[in-house]
């Protein structure tokens, strides 16, 4: 197993979750460095740390959603060791999977590691452990391409096909491939671009919604290219297609905004593997959805809040 930050990586060696009989450090190599403009776009090194991707004065002015996103993992220490590459592969989480090997033990496993069966549905066929990483969906808002090295050569593919709707093989990457780096292309520089974030503890945590959307203006106030794209919702980011169809060639209203948030709820389906309740997160893509092209677009929505409705008995709440 190929390791550069490790901070993934090592945490489940200890827990069982990943048992590698070798390691082979990628960090001093200096073809996975470096944060450059080009003819191209925008050229990120899959090596580059998250707090030099947030920290970068290019990456900031062009692309804030990126800077905020790999801001937002964890915390200083961890942003100091983790690389983008290594968030960008992250494995999926999950509660029955994320635990010790004694706790996973005791339940028997699941299918992700050891066991024959999804603890979350154990009537469904695949692993349903979703996607946790921050600056994923940013990156596939962006029209971002990965650029993989391999026995084979070198090849690139755009980041929204790097990924698949499985928990356990939730890559499209070979297992001899490494990935050398990300390249936003030309056309990204000038969108607006904003990521918005869920968390159970607001100085750190691992996503269990995230909305990253991405919005091309034109001169005329029309929309020209439109993406958004939800993470901890599946294994896999998940591209909200209508969001799309509804915004490019319009000019945005509140009344559209409306209507690409209803469509974000319709393709989000949260389950119970994650912090917090799974309607609570469902029901908060609509909000963060709202909020996120509230803020590109500068409209007025109303404010809506979320709140848990008490429990109630025969002696009251």
């Amino acid at each position: 197993m190929v390791v550069a930050g490790g901070t993934d990586v090592y945490p489940k060696m200890k827990r069982g979750q990943f048992t590698p009989r070798h390691l082979v450090s990628l960090r001093t190599l200096r073809e996975l460095k470096g944060i450059r403009r080009g003819k191209e776009g925008i050229w990120i090194g899959a090596g580059e740390t998250l707090t030099a991707i947030s920290g970068h004065r290019l990456v900031s002015k062009q692309f804030p959603a990126l800077a905020h996103a790999a801001e937002s993992v964890s915390t200083p220490q961890l942003r100091n060791m983790g690389t983008i590459g290594g968030n960008v592969l992250v494995d999926t989480r999950c509660n029955y999977y994320d635990q010790t090997f004694f706790w996973r033990q005791a339940v028997g496993f699941c299918m992700k590691k050891d066991g024959d069966i999804c603890l979350v549905a154990p009537g469904s066929a695949k692993c349903l452990a979703i996607s946790s990483s921050d600056t994923a969906p940013v990156l596939v808002s962006l029209g971002a391409e990965a650029v993989l090295v391999g026995s084979q050569g070198e090849r690139r593919v755009k980041l929204a096909e790097l990924y698949q709707d499985d928990g356990m093989n939730y890559l499209t990457k070979r297992s001899d491939e490494v990935l050398r780096g990300l390249l936003i292309p030309q056309e990204a520089l000038g969108w607006r671009n904003v990521y918005w974030k869920l968390r159970r503890r607001g100085s750190f945590d691992f996503p269990i919604l995230g909305v990253a959307a991405a919005l091309d203006m034109g001169n005329g106030g029309k929309c020209r290219y439109a993406r958004v794209v939800l993470t901890a919702v599946s294994p896999a980011p998940k591209i909200v297609a209508e969001a799309s169809r509804l915004l490019e060639g319009k000019k945005i209203t509140t009344e559209l905004i409306e209507a690409v948030s209803e469509a974000a709820v319709k393709v989000a389906h949260p389950l119970d593997n994650a912090d917090l309740d799974y309607w609570y997160r469902k029901r908060m893509t609509r909000v963060y959805v709202k909020r996120a092209l509230a803020e590109l677009t500068g409209l007025k929505l109303e404010t809506e809040k979320v709140v848990q409705e008490p429990v109630k008995d025969e002696k009251g709440p």
